[in-house]
Parts: structure tokens; C-alpha cells; sequence
């Protein structure tokens, strides 16, 4: 059985490089990718509404957040951009990781994401994340470190869409072993 992560999508505002890149390259290595969207699915047509992106691209969500809040990932994702906000004050996007953290599953999380992570409470020894929140970060009480991915326990962080090929490729590596996530490389050309 194949496993599973879970791209937490708020209704504008997600930064477009940190939920296609991860999303491409977990897919690549195996791993089933539920995009979800916060907002509820249109009453008439029962579709979900596009998400739009930091920089103007919509994203079409897989599932409303809703119907797969209460299923198990074996990751969930946060990415970064301005809709993170939305995504730190959202309850139920806190319950969700609340729940993940305590069950011991992988929580990933990049740019501005891990500043949802605080907002939440999840506490773990050392993050990074984008230049602009390392403030708020580190008066939240996390070590912040200048490295491009972080590996803290269960917790995965990275700084921004420069380094999402590094964070996806290295969520495979925890997933799924280095081999499988060094065979990636070559067929999406990326360089270490």
C-alpha cells in the first residue's frame, strides 16, 4: 500500500513553487498526494473552487478539507505564502496537526508554513523557514537554523520555493529510503 501526504491549501494566498513542486516529486516517488482546500465545494456542482495562488495561479484542490481532515496521512504538508495566516488561524488545520504530532506522523512544513506550526503549538527543537519570519520563529521559541532543510524529529522545515525540490526530496528520503529519493534526481535534473 503506497503511503500518503496531505498539501493543506488556503482558500488564496499559497505559494504556488511549495505545493507543486512537493506534491510533483512525492508523486514521483510513490507517494499518494491529496491536495486539499479549505473552502467547502460549490452547492450546485458539488466541484471545489480553484485556489489562488501567491503569484495568480489557481490550483485546483483534489478534496475539500472537510472530507479528509479525519483520515490518516503518513504526511501533511503546510505550505508557505500569505495564505498561511489563514492556515495559522484555522482550528481545524490545528487539530489536524495536533493529531499528526501526537500519533508520531511526519508534519512538513516550508516558507511561512512553520509559523502555522507555532501558531498550533507543535514545538519541536530546532526549525528554518523564510528570512522574513525568523523573528516571529525564534520569539516563539524554536532554534532557528540558516541550513536549507531541517530535519527536527517528525518535523520537516524548509526556507521558501528555492529549496522546494530539496524539502520534497528529502521527505521521499524519510518516506520511502535515500535510494528511492536519489533515483528521482536525475529524471527531474536536479543537481545536489
Amino acid at each position: 500500500m503506497s503511503k500518503s501526504a496531505l498539501i493543506v491549501l488556503a482558500p488564496e494566498g499559497a505559494e504556488e513553487c511549495e505545493v507543486i513542486i512537493p506534491g510533483d516529486v512525492l508523486t514521483r516517488g510513490g507517494i499518494q498526494v491529496v491536495y486539499a482546500g479549505l473552502e467547502e465545494k460549490c452547492p450546485k456542482t458539488g466541484m471545489m473552487k480553484p485556489v489562488k495562488c501567491a503569484k495568480g495561479a489557481q490550483i485546483m484542490p483534489t478534496a475539500a478539507f472537510d472530507d479528509v481532515k479525519d483520515k490518516k496521512y503518513d504526511i501533511v504538508i503546510i505550505p508557505g505564502g500569505p495564505g498561511s495566516n489563514t492556515l495559522a488561524e484555522n482550528s481545524s488545520v490545528g487539530e489536524l496537526l495536533k493529531s499528526q504530532f501526537k500519533s508520531a506522523g511526519l508534519i512538513g512544513a516550508i516558507c511561512a508554513g512553520p509559523t502555522v506550526l507555532l501558531s498550533h503549538g507543535i514545538m519541536v527543537d530546532e526549525v528554518t523557514g523564510h528570512y522574513s519570519v525568523k523573528d516571529k520563529l525564534v520569539e516563539g521559541g524554536y532554534k532557528f537554523s540558516e541550513d536549507r532543510v531541517v530535519v527536527s524529529g517528525k518535523v520537516i522545515t524548509s526556507q521558501g520555493p528555492g529549496t522546494a525540490f530539496e524539502f520534497a526530496l528529502k521527505i521521499v528520503e524519510i518516506m520511502e529510503g535515500k535510494e528511492k529519493a536519489e533515483s528521482l534526481k536525475k529524471p527531474i535534473c536536479y543537481k545536489d
